[in-house]
């Protein structure tokens, strides 16, 4: 006996049920993610926290942190849902109950059970949407890389450790001692 696996179309996914868990759809596919430590979940906090609160003070835009679906391709259906997201007022239109298009800046914290295939695929679909920066968070080394879109790619920034200052390319002045992230 074998299984046939149903691929979603954009539409069928608007008109699905909300689905409280972690997941990406890949070529039509859910793909479930495992739940997040407690420890990936304190660190998205606080950068959450640090990003959100620079954002008001300059009143710059929007951040969100995951669930929340990113429209990669809408045929074949592919979504990402980034473990933090900004958008900027200039670009707030893409803002709708999921993000139809490219987030100003990306964050993935990075977990054990990640391949360095699986953060390629997603900084690929990322770089592809036109996203311009992407931060690497690594609870393991204690760093933080900053990437920006590049021709054809990625270029790394920076990759700060303990004792330095990661500093954001694509919001000027948003700058965050990784101390502060880790705690």
């Amino acid at each position: 006996m074998t299984t046939e696996t149903r691929r979603m179309t954009y539409e069928e996914y608007l008109e699905g049920p909300e689905i409280k868990g972690r997941y990406d759809v890949i070529d039509g596919v859910i793909i479930l993610a495992p739940s997040p430590t407690r420890k990936h979940q304190e660190i998205l906090g606080q950068l959450y926290y640090l990003l959100r609160q620079f954002l008001d003070e300059h009143r710059l835009g929007s951040a969100f942190i995951a669930p929340l679906d990113v429209v990669v391709e809408r045929e074949p259906l592919k979504t990402r849902q980034p473990d933090l997201l900004y958008v900027s007022n200039e670009r707030s239109e893409i803002l709708q109950d999921i993000v139809e298009g490219a987030p100003d800046l990306v964050v993935e914290i990075l977990s054990p059970s990640n391949s360095r295939a699986d953060i390629q695929d997603k900084l690929d679909d990322y770089v592809g949407l036109g996203v311009g920066e992407c931060w690497l968070v690594s609870p393991e080394g204690r760093t933080v890389e900053v990437l920006t879109a590049a021709e054809g790619g990625w270029e790394r920034k920076s990759l700060s450790g303990v004792g330095d200052t990661v500093i954001s390319e694509v919001l000027e002045e948003f700058e965050v001692a990784v101390t502060d992230i880790f705690g």
